[in-house]
């Protein structure tokens, strides 16, 4: 008699989801002030007296929190906080205050929530950097703007070694960059501005060779100046040093190709510089004409080292070493690999609060829960025991999935969240499959065990391929896309593999348990979708007169319309501060533009540093900022609304978006068609790219045809499209090369007519599932999420008919209906 034991499928599983769960829990974040108490480790008293004196600095305002307090009572007393905390990262840093902060930063990322959350949904701050340079005022407009977008492409480039994910950086003004870090809190990170908007000006000096000053008061010779030095002894952060420098640098920081962090002999992290080709023979004649000097290594005015040049130096490599714990070596490596062009200077500093209003975000969480829930009753319904199985792989599905994403430091907006529901009907595909090849094979009248383990066989390679061409276009996005395209291929990635693991590991063990182990008799329902005899590719000239048709008409309603078809994130805008009162809702802000016909408004409130009260922030179309505030003027009299400032803001998500999101598709559909040749064969790709191609421009027609524009999230949306198509189309293609092997005998339209009634039942239930959670959102949600499933919805409709009625047909027209044209098939019988 069998044991009861539980497959090693399922104990698996259980292992990676616990792993998983793992990197979810805790989901919010703790209090600073109570989570460094339960930090504590040793010297209870000492560190409780400690706090005290903090506590006092906060409530009398000397500290803006309780971070920054305990930093500034330790700089003042000269305390080691190590002596209260445990911190292997920290023990081996020299300087005292770089050690303290250390141990802090580590206490308060131990504080954070697992996942992070992006600006719609938890805020986060905003500051303004204006350029600090009197030459910029005699550039061209043109000439300003290209600075400024070089300024955002290197500032982007800062946040990204920081790890920080999905901030939104746009020009603001004439002279200035904003940028908005979700999640963060100027309290607590009071130096992230610093590390962003420093300019990185690198420069290797000669020291002088015989006179040390003893304080910064001291005249410098002529041709030199005092500077400070960050010494690598353990007081340098209690006692400075200065150091007469060579005013006129023997090199600059353009020298340098590279810069990365390196452990010195002694087990301190230092900064390895390396040199370009004609910086390597540069700095071998500085060397060499230098020998026994001091060379100075000075970024942004201060001394970082001083080495003693002992020989000529011919490998192009030199090293800054200091008091640097690990995060301030990789942040300094950061910021030497991306230099700015120009100074920047900080301007406004604030705490901004959810894009989002709360009764969005309330609505469209709950549109997300039941779109899921939705999607698992359909399971349920249709599947019976089996759709239980279901049930537990996709939720299995979509705890790994999320868990990944917090382990690897991605930040979760709104729509990242619709994406995610959307991904739940389209993960049941690989189950579906599975499934409805397990009916077949009962129905030829093989015993349930026989049938589970030949309908497994048979659907793998189906599987496979469908998720192996996802997953190109995925690894695409990661690596030629930036910002959301990204962090959406990134997601995708991880969702591919996800799924595979849960349908082919997670859900065979627990059908085989089922079966072989707890004798279930039955698993799946009687009734199915059965198609026998139809003729799909007669349909063909009827589905290109409906596309050309639909597409016709949708590209006359948007030219008729004569509106702009991008949004703010791509064009840009106005936005207007203004003092209020009281505090209007968004909620009722939203219902006053759509009163209005303003198009796009989007407003948060801000609270600036110094916690002065709330302001509200409204970001519109072009030249409707001033006819906006008048709106509210007449509106909400009793707030009596003041204009505080009103700037040209620039595009959050810009010609680079745009055209990484075209390359990046471009490229998958280069890819996917190889791949499908090679897995396949050549028409096989051909009908795949062109039918993939169509979906997305019916999509994108049909969706501006409804009123709505182009955003950031439109563009992911469209990105799953591509992802659903392909993986629509593969499948029916799996199956006509399958049935081309079996039916020998059978005509090129007569085997692409059973294949498709062959899949039919698939693409169905897939569509349905799919298109149940994309009509949830749209008709529960609010706002962004409306569109990034409304664009979603339209690709469901467009790619099923697609996979049924284009991709096929061109492959056939593609071999002009000639069975033997296709490598790898039979002659039919004639």
């Amino acid at each position: 008699m069998r044991g009861r034991t539980l497959p090693r499928g399922i104990l698996l599983s259980l292992a990676v989801i616990l792993i998983a769960a793992c990197n979810i829990f805790p989901v919010h974040d703790r209090p600073f002030d109570a989570h460094i108490v339960k930090c504590v480790t040793g010297n209870r008293d000492a560190f409780a007296a400690v706090m005290r004196r903090a506590n006092d600095r906060v409530e009398t305002g000397k500290s803006r929190s309780l971070y920054a307090a305990m930093m500034d009572v330790a700089d003042e007393e000269n305390l080691d906080l190590s002596q209260f905390f445990k911190n292997r990262n920290a023990a081996a840093i020299k300087n005292l205050r770089e050690k303290n902060k250390a141990i802090l930063n580590g206490i308060l990322l131990s504080s954070r929530g697992k996942i992070r959350q992006g600006l719609d949904l938890k805020g986060g701050v905003s500051f303004v950097l204006k350029v600090d340079d009197a030459k910029f005022k005699d550039l061209t407009a043109a000439e300003k703007t290209e600075q400024l977008r070089k300024a955002i492409d290197i500032i982007g480039q800062r946040i990204d070694g920081l790890g920080v994910a999905e901030p939104l950086l746009r020009i603001f003004g004439d002279s200035g960059v904003e940028v908005q870090l979700p999640g963060i809190s100027m309290k607590d990170n009071p130096e992230i501005v610093h590390a962003i908007k420093k300019p990185a000006k690198l420069e290797f000096r000669l020291l002088h060779p015989s006179i040390t000053p003893q304080s910064k008061a001291e005249r410098a010779p002529i041709g030199y100046e005092i500077l400070h030095f960050v010494g690598d002894d353990a007081a340098s952060s209690r006692k400075p040093e200065y150091a007469f420098v060579k005013k006129i640098p023997e090199m600059s920081g353009g020298a340098v190709k590279r810069a990365s962090v390196t452990v010195g002999q002694f087990g301190d992290y230092e900064i390895a510089l390396a040199m370009t080709d004609d910086g390597a023979k540069h700095f071998e004649k500085v060397t060499a004409a230098n020998v026994g000097q001091q060379l100075g290594i000075v970024l942004d005015g201060e001394l970082y080292s001083a080495p003693v040049i002992r020989c000529a130096i011919s490998n192009g490599y030199a090293s800054i070493s200091g008091n640097f714990s690990q995060r301030g070596a990789i942040e300094l490596a950061n910021v030497l690999n991306n230099p700015l062009e120009v100074a920047l200077k900080l301007v406004e500093l604030n705490e901004i609060g959810p894009s989002l209003a709360e009764d969005v975000r309330t609505s469209s969480l709950i549109a997300s829960v039941a779109g899921a829930a939705v999607v698992i009753i359909f399971m349920l319904a249709y599947y019976l025991t089996a759709g239980v199985v279901s049930l537990i792989a996709v939720v299995a599905n979509v705890a790994i999935v999320i868990g990944t994403l917090s382990a690897i430091g991605a930040t979760l907006t709104l729509p990242g969240i619709a994406a995610l529901v959307l991904t739940i009907g389209m993960a049941v595909d690989a189950n579906i499959l599975i499934f409805e090849r397990m009916r077949e094979e009962l129905s030829a009248g093989k015993p349930l065990s026989v049938a589970l383990s030949d309908g497994h066989r048979k659907a793998f390679a189906t599987i496979l391929d469908a998720n192996l061409t996802t997953l190109l276009t995925a690894l695409i996005l990661i690596h030629f896309g930036s910002g959301q395209i990204k962090g959406f291929g990134v997601t995708l990635a991880i969702g591919i593999f996800s799924t595979m693991f849960c349908a082919l590991v997670l859900g065979k063990a627990l059908l085989e348990f089922l079966v072989n182990t707890c004798s279930i008799k039955k698993l799946l329902p009687d009734f199915s979708i059965n198609v026998r005899a139809f003729n799909f590719l007669g349909c063909a000239k009827c589905a290109a007169w409906i596309y050309a048709i639909v597409g016709v008409a949708c590209i006359a309603i948007v030219a008729a319309r004569s509106t702009k078809i991008y949004g703010i994130d791509f064009t840009g805008g106005d936005e207007i501060t203004v003092k209020l009162n009281r505090k209007i809702h968004s909620g009722e802000i939203s219902k006053l533009a759509a009163q209005n016909n303003m198009g796009e408004v989007v407003a948060i409130y801000q609270k600036s540093a110094d916690n002065a009260s709330e302001m509200l922030r409204v970001q519109t179309e072009e030249g409707k900022g001033n006819a906006f505030f008048r709106c509210l003027e007449n509106h909400f009299k009793d707030a009596r609304p003041s204009l505080v400032k009103a700037v040209e803001i620039g595009a959050s998500a810009g010609g680079g978006v745009k055209m990484n999101a075209i390359i990046s598709v471009a490229l998958s559909m280069v890819c996917i068609m190889l791949y499908v040749a090679f897995r396949f064969e050549v028409g096989y790709g051909i009908g795949a790219v062109v039918s993939t191609l169509l979906d997305v421009l019916m999509t994108i027609l049909i969706y501006l045809a409804c009123g709505h524009q182009i955003s950031a999230p439109m563009v992911a949306s469209i990105l799953m499209v591509v992802g659903y198509s392909i993986n629509d189309t593969i499948i029916v293609f799996d199956r006509i090369r399958e049935e081309l092997k079996a039916n020998v005998g059978k005509p090129l339209d007569a085997v692409i007519n059973l294949s498709i009634g062959r899949t039919l039942a698939r693409t169905i239930l897939t569509s349905a599932s799919t298109f149940l959670a994309a009509m949830a959102l749209c008709w529960l949600g609010a706002g962004v999420v409306v569109d990034f499933a409304l664009v979603f919805l339209i690709g469901v409709v467009v790619g099923t008919f697609s996979s049924i009625f284009v991709a096929s047909p061109i492959f056939f027209l593609w071999h002009r209906g000639r069975r033997a044209a296709i490598a790898g098939s039979s002659q039919p019988v004639t």
